[in-house]
């Protein structure tokens, strides 16, 4: 996947593919003229503990994170490369890790992403990016995730999208949440299962991950599907009754 991040110069990892093992995808973003919606926090610092009791801290990727965001992504690199965004185009330019960072600072501070890595315990085991940020009469967003494999199945990155997806609505006035997964991507497909998301249907060659225009499944969440309940006691619930 890394690679993959670097080649894609005007991609955000994670933002409109949804992988517990991968991220990626290029997601449109504008912010209309107008538009009374509060702007991004950023830099943004987003707290929360899943229902298995694992602290957990979503906040933006810094160029001090460069050796352990290496070292995660190496130590996943089998779990991880069947998911990963890639570019279509063999000659995109090389990104940097310097580079990178300053791009999801500067994507952040125009509105159009909240590109965060996250951390359970203390430590990066993964990236959320909340992408494709869209104000106006539409009120939506993309979110895509990766997650090290040494955490998967603790609830780690359901809890990150429910309290990143909790302040997309709250903050942001959102009104839509929408993740596209990869049919055969069973341990991404158990997060948007446990925090309740719709399935909207196959489209079909939707991102190019892993090296071709793969199909993806739309799921979605939008403000009515809530009740006036929040994403983090949904979650909570759901677990509750499983």
């Amino acid at each position: 996947m890394w690679d993959a991040v670097r080649r894609g110069a005007a991609r955000l990892a994670g933002a409109g593919s949804g992988s517990a093992g991968g991220a990626g995808g290029e997601g449109s973003a504008q912010r209309r003229d107008g538009d009374s919606g509060a702007g991004i926090e950023w830099p943004l610092r987003l707290t929360g503990r899943t229902p298995l009791g694992t602290d957990i801290v979503l906040r933006p990727l810094t160029v001090a994170d460069e050796a352990v965001f290496h070292s995660v992504r190496r130590a996943n690199a089998a779990w991880l490369g069947p998911w990963d965004a890639t570019s279509p185009d063999p000659a995109a330019p090389l990104r940097g890790f310097a580079e990178l960072v300053a791009h999801y600072d500067a994507e952040a501070r125009a509105g159009r992403s909240m590109p965060l890595v996250v951390e359970a315990e203390g430590r990066l085991v993964g990236q959320l990016s909340i992408g494709g940020i869209m104000l106006g009469s539409f009120r939506s967003c993309l979110v895509g995730y990766w997650v090290s494999r040494s955490v998967a199945g603790r609830m780690v990155i359901p809890t990150a999208l429910a309290v990143a997806g909790d302040h997309a609505i709250d903050a942001l006035g959102l009104h839509r949440i929408e993740v596209n997964i990869r049919p055969d991507n069973t341990a991404s497909l158990a997060v948007v299962r446990k925090l309740g998301f719709r399935d909207e249907g196959l489209r079909l060659n939707y991102l190019h991950i892993d090296g071709a225009w793969r199909d993806h499944r739309s799921f979605a969440l939008t403000t009515e599907d809530l009740d006036g309940e929040t994403l983090r006691d949904r979650l909570t619930r759901l677990t509750s009754e499983a």
